[in-house]
Formats: structure tokens, C-alpha cells, sequence
């Protein structure tokens, strides 16, 4: 169980942060970027201290007694979107950093499929490869908790959902805590136990991922949510190109309704949608 309320501004940037984690859940940090997901992250794990309040895990207290619990004695592991590996060790080095013991790292070698490439350095492995290192590095101290930012947003479609795959194995195998920051829903759909959604600083709404973003909604409208990536004149009306995920969709508009709109700007596709048609699988050619 994880227990806390931390208070405090970083940067200008107040937060406060209340809430309870139940042991050996899967729990996605939802939100736009800068609103605070990370800095959740850093407090649990030491790297950032607040001003005042309480953190305990597993009825050990981290914050809130004589001094903070520095994060070299907090059993924590930790993997960041740019993966942090030490770039002059091999493989096995990287993850025997930390560990609890050489039977440890030859387990995890064997469990991320790391041990033909155990002697390589960073700069040698693809991607992928050293996605799995971070995560193998992030076990190797049996961490109490797991704390994953934006873990696997720079891999391509593919390779993620099969690390997706790999991380709910281990999340179960290790019978860990994890809380985890993620845009990308599918993933938070196919991951998480429970989703925090953080607003300005503060867990503005909580639930299964079912609750929080399918509750029932009286309006009948669809909405997606995308990037405005191009604006041409067309004859009479404007065309704005809208990226959408990784579709691209035109819409068109008359001069008042395309006038507040610049490229790079984020933009809401509304429109009614009581009878959609839904179609397995891609559509090509659309």
C-alpha cells in the first residue's frame, strides 16, 4: 500500500498530490504534458523533495518523519522515455548496477532475452533492445515499486505493443506496483488497473480506465482530438489537415470558422455520432 499527500511549487508550479495505491496495482497517470505527471513521479522517488507532507509505502515512511528517505535506500525502479543507461557499460554491467546479486542479473538477462547481447554497449542495440535493458536495470533491486515515465513512447507501433505485452507479464511475475505516464490511450486501456487523470497539479478524476473515460455521455457526439499540421485555400473554402494519431484527416471550413486557427494548433473533431459505422480493422486508400 502507498500512502501520501505531498504539497509544494516547483518552478512556479504548485501541486498537491493526495491519494492511495493498493499493492500490486497497474496505475496510468493521465493528462496533457505539463500538468505534473512526472513530478508525481520524481517526489515518490526521491529525486524532487516537497515542502510538507507524508509518503509512506508498505507502512515504511519516506516522507513525512525526522528527513526524507534519500532514494538510494527507497526500493524503487525507474525507466525514462530516454532510457538513462550508463553508455561506457555493456548489457549485463547496466543491470548488475544496483542489483541484488549475480543470480539477479542472470535472471533477467534470461527473462528480457538480453543474453546474446550481454557484452554489447548501449550505442550497439536497437531500440527496442535497450528498452528492455531499462526495464531489466529497473527490476534488478526488486523494487517495491515501478515507476514508468513515458517508458515506451519514442518505440514504433509494433515493437510497443509487444513490450506492452512483456511489461504486463512482468508486472504480474514480480507482483509489483507500478504507476505509470502514458498519452497513449490504447495503452492505458490494455495496462492499467486504475487511471489517475492530472490536472494543474492535482488528481482531478480516478477510476478503471472504463469509468473515467467511457462514462455514459447524453450528448451522442464524437470526439478525437488532434493537431492542425496544414491549412490551404481551396477554391471557396479552406482545407485544415488534422493529424489525428497516425491518420491524417481533412476537414473543410469557410473563412470564419478557419480564421482562429494556425498550424500547430490542437484541435477537437466534433460531430454527431448516434449510428457510427465501425469497420474491422484499417481502412486503406481512406
Amino acid at each position: 500500500m502507498i500512502e501520501f499527500d505531498l504539497q509544494g511549487s516547483q518552478g512556479g508550479f504548485a501541486y498537491h498530490y493526495a491519494g492511495t495505491v493498493a499493492e500490486k496495482t497497474l496505475l496510468a497517470l493521465w493528462g496533457p504534458s505539463g500538468t505534473g505527471k512526472s513530478t508525481l513521479l520524481r517526489l515518490l522517488a526521491g529525486l524532487a523533495q516537497p515542502e510538507r507532507g507524508r509518503l509512506v509505502v508498505a507502512g515504511e515512511t519516506w516522507v513525512g518523519g525526522r528527513r526524507p528517505l534519500p532514494p538510494q535506500h527507497r526500493r524503487i525502479g525507474m525507466v525514462f522515455q530516454d532510457y538513462a543507461l550508463f553508455p561506457h557499460l555493456n548489457v549485463r554491467d547496466n543491470i548488475a548496477y544496483g542489483a541484488t546479486g549475480a543470480a539477479r542479473v542472470a535472471e533477467l538477462l534470461a527473462l528480457f532475452e538480453l543474453e546474446i547481447v550481454a557484452t554489447q554497449r548501449p550505442d550497439q542495440l536497437s531500440g527496442g533492445q535497450r528498452q528492455r535493458v531499462a526495464l531489466a536495470r529497473a527490476l534488478a533491486r526488486e523494487p517495491r515499486l515501478l515507476l514508468l515515465d513515458e517508458a515506451l513512447s519514442a518505440l514504433d507501433g509494433a515493437l510497443r505493443a509487444h513490450l506492452q505485452d512483456e511489461l504486463a507479464a512482468m508486472h504480474r511475475r514480480y507482483g509489483l506496483t507500478t504507476l505509470m505516464v502514458s498519452h497513449d490511450l490504447p495503452e492505458v486501456f490494455k495496462l492499467a488497473d486504475q487511471v489517475w487523470c492530472i490536472e494543474d497539479g492535482r488528481i482531478a478524476r480516478h477510476g478503471t480506465p472504463e469509468q473515467v473515460f467511457l462514462a455514459p455521455r447524453a450528448n451522442g457526439r464524437l470526439s478525437l482530438s488532434g493537431r492542425l499540421i496544414a491549412k490551404h485555400r481551396s477554391d471557396v473554402v479552406w482545407r485544415l489537415t488534422v493529424a489525428i494519431g497516425q491518420q491524417l484527416v481533412d476537414v473543410l471550413a469557410d473563412d470564419v470558422d478557419a480564421a482562429p486557427y494556425e498550424v500547430g494548433d490542437a484541435i477537437t473533431l466534433s460531430a454527431k455520432a448516434f449510428s457510427p459505422l465501425l469497420l474491422r480493422g484499417e481502412v486503406r486508400g481512406a
